[in-house]
């Protein structure tokens, strides 16, 4: 109980503070953990290392990705194929249903690749054809961000499913028929949230971009192709990862698995991405790629959202090494709720902790040793309860969430905002998501 009521503080604080107090998010989220773990009663020298372990792991995991995806951001607006790219897609879907576009992209982009990475990939998209259409860039990013979050948390091959997957012993096949069944619906309730709730909140993606200088900016841009070409190949690199280190080794164990693993680590993808962006320009002068060019431009642009990522990172292993996520598990392990139990369990967790993988990971340990009891005995219903994992583990994204701040920190939201619009969207979208596998259980 107590160290759920320092969570609420700790959650009410960051808001007030960055939102009301105007303090950086990066420095919100530092009190907030040295505060959080300072009250949880942890020893002093713990909370120093979780802090350090929190930033560091997740700039490890995250930091050169958004970097790499900032420089081929930075390329593909000032040479105008970001603007070449939104026409194309534009011509295919109309400029209302742009929110659509995203939300389905999202949808199969973070099937094979990490939702955050997904996000940074797929921005300068996102913003030029918020601008491109005339629409609030809220609604493109929330789609997209809902759409990323839905597989992300459901469809195997994410790590988080495949896990709960092993330690429940469930048929993998039958994991990804009722994951790609729930997330579906889950992406249309985002969807809806996103082209009736977020497009209410006006955030221009370039207040200072004109039409006229986009038309100027097209008249240099390089083709469609070109510019579609540093977002496609990291994608379908990273997707060649995934599938190359699926259990049955269809790529088989030797050479060129080990290649292919190497290429699509999104690290090395985005960096060729960033190669492949150096000739978006009609001529590259070196200049472009000095710190008073392009790149130093998008460094600075990438080193305030590293920090306040980071600093969310640090946030959630404070909440993690305090014990936080056991003592709920252990909590509700004791309540008699049947297949809602794994959904709660994972729920309660995420919102303690902030990450979704090790919310799910958790809460199927947790479960494994109740299926019994709940009455989850068939193959059918081992899968569904590993889907169900996954839906609880949406919510709630907040400030211990690294997503959370790529997210917002992307699509130029405050915090109050993010909490209004990519926190409330990702409880909606699990809680449908919840439903639909409630549903399906009664008839398998």
């Amino acid at each position: 109980m107590w160290l759920g009521f320092l969570l609420i503080v700790a959650v009410i604080f960051i808001v007030y503070a960055s939102a009301r107090l105007n303090l950086h998010p990066f420095l919100a989220l530092l009190f907030a953990a040295f505060g959080f773990g300072l009250f949880a009663g942890m020893p002093l020298l713990d909370i120093v290392d979780s802090v350090n372990q929190g930033f560091g792991g997740t700039i490890g995991y995250i930091g050169i990705v958004i970097i790499a995806g900032t420089i081929i951001g930075v390329f593909l607006e000032k040479s105008g194929g970001a603007f070449t790219m939104a026409e194309c897609v534009l011509q295919a879907t109309g400029r209302r249903n742009v929110p659509l576009a995203m939300s389905i992209m999202g949808y199969i982009v973070s099937i094979p690749v990490f939702c955050d990475s997904g996000f940074v990939i797929l921005s300068p998209l996102m913003r030029a054809l918020a601008k491109r259409s005339g629409i609030t860039l809220a609604s493109c990013a929330i789609a997209l961000s809902l759409g990323l979050y839905a597989t992300h948390t459901m469809v195997p091959p994410t790590p988080g499913p495949i896990a709960a997957a092993g330690i429940l012993s469930a048929d993998l096949g039958r994991v990804i028929l009722f994951g790609l069944i729930a997330s579906a619906v889950a992406l249309f309730a985002g969807w809806l949230f996103a082209v009736t709730v977020a497009s209410r909140v006006q955030i221009d993606p370039d207040p200072e971009l004109s039409e006229e200088d986009i038309q100027r900016t097209l008249l240099q841009a390089p083709p469609a192709i070109l510019a579609f070409l540093p977002i496609l190949l990291p994608m379908l690199l990273i997707v060649l990862n995934s599938i190359a280190s699926y259990p049955t080794h269809p790529l088989g164990e030797g050479g060129l698995k080990n290649l292919i693993v190497f290429l699509g680590s999104p690290v090395v993808a985005l960096l060729l991405g960033v190669l492949i962006a150096f000739c978006l320009p009609k001529r590259l002068d070196r200049k472009l790629l000095s710190a008073s060019g392009w790149v130093g431009d998008a460094l600075v642009s990438a080193a305030i959202i590293i920090m306040i990522t980071g600093a969310g990172g640090a946030f959630g292993k404070v909440l993690q090494n305090s014990g936080i996520a056991d003592a709920i598990g252990d909590a509700l392990a004791h309540l008699n709720l049947g297949i809602w139990l794994p959904f709660l369990i994972a729920f309660a967790i995420k919102t303690a902790q902030g990450s979704s993988t090790v919310a799910i990971i958790t809460t199927a340990s947790i479960v494994q040793p109740l299926a019994g009891s709940l009455g989850i005995e068939t193959a059918n219903q081992i899968a569904l309860t590993v889907v169900m994992i996954g839906a609880g583990s949406m919510f709630v994204s907040h400030a211990n969430d690294s997503y959370f701040w790529v997210v917002t920190q992307f699509s130029k939201m405050d915090v109050l905002t993010g909490y209004k619009l990519h926190s409330l969207g990702g409880v909606l979208e699990g809680m449908t998501a919840g439903v639909v596998v409630w549903l399906i259980y009664f008839f398998v």
